[in-house]
């Protein structure tokens, strides 16, 4: 599928619903951890990755730019440090002249305010003053993938980003994850509509007959009732 299409789509779906998607796909829900947020908020992020882990220099982002995917993400891998800062102004403007289509740093940035001036989505766990102080070895496979958190991410991976944070899903189960996450929505958005017209949630997905049906089968979950019952709530 083209990335300007899932763009497109994208633009009225949140990484909330991919991923709901994801677990209704039975598929991993590789999040970037909790305070990876945008520079600028309110931004935006869709593209394949374009992974680079960072050791002191900032030559592998060159490198990882020489061959990026038009609109893919720097998604760099900097062990979630918050004793230095890896990007700066000039890399998130030398990725936009790469034509990449945002960053995420599993780390920290800088230059705060020249960065929100350029406009390129970004996303990271903060902001310091001070770049790296020392320079490690080169990594083996630096430019092959990532470690995000607990992830390993690569250029089979599609990354979205908005106000909730970073989601990585597979690039090549994104049709069948925004087709079930354009559903979710749409479930979703039909519930909010009947709760604002004056009938609860809990009338709308039965809750007491899952309550009734606990009682005779303790091991019931609500996500199996809510399937039942065509709910979408949980995923």
């Amino acid at each position: 599928m083209e990335h300007e299409e899932l763009r497109q789509r994208f633009a009225t779906l949140t990484t909330a619903h991919l991923a709901d998607a994801c677990v209704r796909a039975g598929l991993a829900v590789r999040c970037a951890p909790a305070g990876t947020r945008a520079v600028v908020p309110g931004s935006r992020l869709l593209g394949p990755a374009v992974p680079a882990r960072h050791v002191g220099s900032v030559d592998v982002f060159l490198e990882a730019f020489e061959d990026a995917t038009p609109g893919g993400v720097l998604v760099v891998d900097n062990g979630g440090r918050h004793d230095e800062s890896c990007v700066g102004d000039l890399m998130v403007l030398e990725a936009r002249a790469a034509g990449l289509s945002g960053v995420v740093i599993w780390g920290l940035h800088r230059d705060t305010a020249d960065v929100r001036a350029i406009g390129l989505p970004v996303f990271s766990l903060g902001s310091l003053p001070t770049g790296p102080l020392s320079l490690g070895p080169r990594v083996d496979g630096g430019l092959a993938e990532a470690v995000v958190g607990t992830w390993r991410i690569g250029p089979s991976d599609l990354v979205l980003g908005d106000d909730d944070g970073v989601l990585f899903v597979p690039l090549a189960r994104a049709g069948e994850l925004f087709a079930l996450a354009e559903s979710i929505r749409d479930t979703e958005r039909r519930q909010a509509d009947r709760i604002r017209a004056g009938e609860p949630l809990r009338e709308q997905v039965r809750f007491g007959d899952f309550l009734a049906a606990r009682e005779a089968d303790p091991g019931l979950t609500f996500r199996a009732h809510l399937r039942a019952v065509g709910g979408a709530v949980e995923e």
